[in-house]
C-alpha cells in the first residue's frame, strides 16, 4: 500500500491501428528512446554510474523510506530500589554508630530516683560530645554515669525473654537508636564538685560551700535530706557529689559513703549530660541547670586561693616598683 503503480492499464479496450499483440511485443523489447533518456537523467542527476552512494538531496533531513534515526540507547541502567535499600541501610546504621560514640546517645530511666523531673521509661537524650573536648560536669547538671563500683550491685538487668526481641533489641541499643536494658548506668543531678564542700544537715537545706540551695525540683513531700542527713563531706577532684531528686527514694551519694570515694563519682565515669527528655511525646521538655546554682557565693571558696595568692604577689612586688619609681628621680640628680 501507498506505492504509486504508473501506466496500471484501465481494462479499456485498445485503441485500432496499434497493431496486434505481435507488435506491441516487438515494440516492447526494442529500447525505448525515451527510457534511454531517463536514465541518462538519472546518471546524470546522481552520480557517475560506478555503484556510490548518491549525495542527500537539499532538504533531505532522513532516510528515504522516511524511518526517523533512532539514537544510541544507554546502556547503564538505574538500580531498582531493592538493590539500593540495603546499602541505605547499611549507611543510616554506620551513621547511628557514629551519632552514639561520638554525639549523642539515648537512655531509659529504670526507676522513680529522679522523679517527678524524669518519669520511669521515659528516654533522654545524652550529650557526649562535650566531654571529649575536656569539659566537666557542673552543678545542676544531671549526667548518666557508669556504676562506680557496688552501686547497682544487688539490681537486676532488665531482659526480654523473647530471643528474636533481645537480640533486635541488642542490635538497635547497639547502634545507639535504643536504650540498653543490660547496661548498669545511673542518672543523677550533679549537686558539688571538686573542691566543694556539701551537707545537709536535719531536714535542709543542702548547703554548697556554706550556701543553701533552693530546690523546687525535690519531689513533692521530700526534704532537702530526705532520710539521709550528711556531712559535711570534701569532694576530692576530679570527682562529684550526685543526688536523686526523689531524695526519699534514691540510692545515690549519700548511702555510698563507705565505700572507696566516699560517695563521689569519679568524672571520667560519667558518659555525658542528659538535655532533653525526649520519648514519649507528651513529656517532651528540655533540662536546663536551675537557677539556684547561678549564686554568686556558691563557688567562692574557689577564687579564694588565687585571690589571696595574688594578694600576697603584690605586697612581694612593692619594693620593686618604688625602686623603678625612684630611679628617674636619682637620674635627674646626677
Amino acid at each position: 500500500m501507498g506505492d504509486l503503480v504508473i501506466g496500471a492499464r484501465s481494462g479499456a479496450g485498445e485503441p485500432e491501428g496499434s497493431g496486434g499483440p505481435a507488435a506491441r511485443s516487438a515494440e516492447a523489447a526494442a529500447p525505448s528512446s525515451s527510457a534511454e533518456d531517463t536514465a541518462a537523467q538519472s546518471a546524470d542527476g546522481h552520480g557517475d554510474g560506478t555503484g556510490d552512494t548518491p549525495p542527500p538531496l537539499p532538504g533531505d533531513s532522513g532516510p528515504a523510506d522516511g524511518t526517523e534515526e533512532q539514537p544510541p540507547r544507554n546502556e547503564r541502567k538505574q538500580r531498582s530500589f531493592w538493590k539500593e535499600l540495603p546499602i541505605l541501610i547499611g549507611i543510616a546504621l554506620v551513621l547511628a554508630l557514629v551519632i552514639k560514640t561520638f554525639f549523642v546517645q539515648a537512655f531509659s530511666i529504670p526507676s522513680e530516683s529522679m522523679q517527678n523531673t524524669l518519669q520511669v521509661g521515659d528516654r533522654v537524650l545524652v550529650d557526649k560530645l562535650t566531654p571529649w573536648f575536656g569539659a566537666e560536669p557542673e552543678r545542676g547538671e544531671v549526667v548518666v554515669f557508669h556504676d562506680p563500683g557496688g552501686w547497682l550491685a544487688d539490681e537486676p538487668t532488665k531482659e526480654s525473654s523473647n530471643a528474636f526481641v533481645r537480640g533486635v533489641q541488642n542490635v538497635l541499643s547497639f547502634v545507639g537508636l535504643m536504650p540498653s536494658d543490660n547496661e548498669k548506668d545511673l542518672i543523677k543531678r550533679v549537686i558539688a564538685v571538686g573542691g566543694d564542700t556539701v551537707e545537709c544537715e536535719g531536714e535542709g537545706p543542702v548547703k554548697v560551700n556554706g550556701v543553701a540551695l533552693n530546690e523546687p525540683y525535690v519531689y513533692a513531700g521530700n526534704t532537702p535530706c530526705g532520710t539521709k542527713p550528711f556531712g559535711p563531706v570534701k569532694v576530692p577532684d576530679g570527682r562529684i557529689w550526685v543526688m536523686g531528686d526523689h531524695r526519699a527514694d534514691s540510692l545515690d551519694s549519700r548511702f555510698h559513703m563507705d565505700q572507696p570515694g566516699g560517695g563521689t563519682v569519679p568524672v571520667d565515669d560519667v558518659i555525658g549530660r542528659a538535655f532533653v527528655v525526649a520519648w514519649p511525646v507528651n513529656h517532651w521538655s528540655t533540662l536546663p541547670v536551675p537557677d539556684t546554682f547561678d549564686q554568686k557565693g556558691l563557688a567562692a571558696a574557689a577564687p579564694a586561693v588565687p585571690a589571696a595568692a595574688g594578694a600576697v604577689g603584690a605586697v612581694a612586688l612593692l619594693p620593686l616598683v618604688r625602686r623603678l619609681r625612684n630611679r628617674p628621680d636619682r637620674d635627674r640628680r646626677s
